[in-house]
């Protein structure tokens, strides 16, 4: 019993890293593999545990399966998370990044906010929070490129 718990505990660990979005959070890092793999870098400002629209974003589009494979494949996802719970704050240099970001893409503060870029960091697109599926999301996202 305990060998078929520990199988199956590593088997979801497994599963659950097969299907978790690459996000970056550095982007020096997100330009460089964005100009490697020439594909556009999708910036995403959200506040994980405050913004409604941010949740149900993640939750509808960003952390289904289908948008995690296509943008595997032609996106680097980039994320500038602002969270306002002192349980989930960022460590001084993130923070001093994400504001970094927001000053240069994100002037108006708006939350959720995507920004299309491509790998030299020039804007191509943007929106907020629609309510699409997943695949109307990635024509959207696509199209700015």
């Amino acid at each position: 019993m305990k060998k078929f718990l520990i199988t199956s505990l590593f088997t979801l660990l497994g599963l659950s890293s097969l299907f978790a979005q690459d996000w970056q959070t550095d982007f020096s890092k997100a330009k460089e593999i964005a100009k490697n793999e020439k594909k556009p870098i999708v910036l995403v400002f959200q506040g994980s545990d405050w913004c409604g629209p941010c949740i149900k974003l993640d939750r509808e589009v960003w952390s289904t399966a289908e948008f995690k494979e296509y943008s595997e494949k032609h996106f680097v996802m980039l994320k500038a998370d602002f969270p306002k719970r002192s349980k989930n704050s960022l460590s001084k240099e993130q923070q001093e990044k994400n504001n970094a970001l927001a000053e240069k893409y994100n002037k108006r503060g708006y939350f959720p906010f995507v920004v299309v870029l491509n790998a030299n960091g020039d804007v191509k697109g943007s929106t907020g929070y629609k309510n699409m599926e997943p695949v109307q999301f990635e024509k959207l996202l696509s199209s700015y490129n």
